[in-house]
């Protein structure tokens, strides 16, 4: 399956919710809160404890910027290890580079933190990584590739990494070295509330 290219302001009409972070879809929910398509105004069903587990998994899945292969290997990673299940796999996710460089303040959203760790942007302790996926760990220190600090991105950022307050506890970030570290796992508290990442497990449980 090929990661989704279609239009994003349609998933999150689907969804009901800015499932991608950037205003423009939050403008376009204001204006049009209601499903895509001819009957997206007046069409309603009720939805079956499968659907209901499916659509909770494929929230999960564009909010993370997430395949389907990736995801189940996410889950059968974490699925015997101690502890909750559901918990232990949003943490798995959380814990992602592209999204870790979200969480710091380096990009202004998921797809944008995924687009810069393409691009050779972003270091793992001062080595160059370009994975969205790779898994980062406690002590690791995330910064920007000192190559491309100079880049335009960056300097219009700048005023964006100074704002540490909405970096979570787990997380330190020095908006001056546009630096940042991993102190712990992160733990439920921590977690986008709009995810039941139960209901995923009982999905993935069948």
């Amino acid at each position: 399956m090929a990661r989704y290219r279609g239009p994003k302001a349609k998933i999150c009409r689907r969804f009901g919710e800015n499932l991608y972070g950037s205003d423009k879809y939050a403008t376009i929910l204001s204006r049009k809160g209601y499903a895509p398509g001819v009957h997206g105004k007046k069409f309603s069903r009720q939805v079956s404890e499968y659907g209901r587990q499916l659509l909770m998994k494929q929230k999960a899945k564009h909010i993370y910027g997430v395949l389907e292969k990736q995801f189940r290997k996410h889950y059968e990673d974490v699925k015997n290890k101690p502890g909750v299940v559901g918990d232990l796999l949003l943490s798995r996710l959380e814990q992602r580079l592209d999204n870790v460089t979200y969480r710091l303040g380096l990009a202004n959203t998921r797809p944008q933190a995924r687009q810069i760790v393409n691009h050779g942007m972003i270091c793992v302790n001062g080595k160059k990584v370009t994975i969205p996926s790779y898994e980062v760990k406690i002590g690791d220190v995330i910064s920007v590739n000192p190559n491309k600090a100079s880049n335009g991105y960056f300097k219009d950022q700048e005023q964006y990494i100074k704002n540490v307050k909405g970096v979570p506890s787990w997380l330190e970030m020095d908006p001056k070295k546009k630096e940042g570290k991993m102190l712990a796992h992160p733990e439920k508290d921590h977690f986008d509330g709009n995810i039941d990442a139960g209901v995923i497990v009982e999905f993935y449980s069948k």
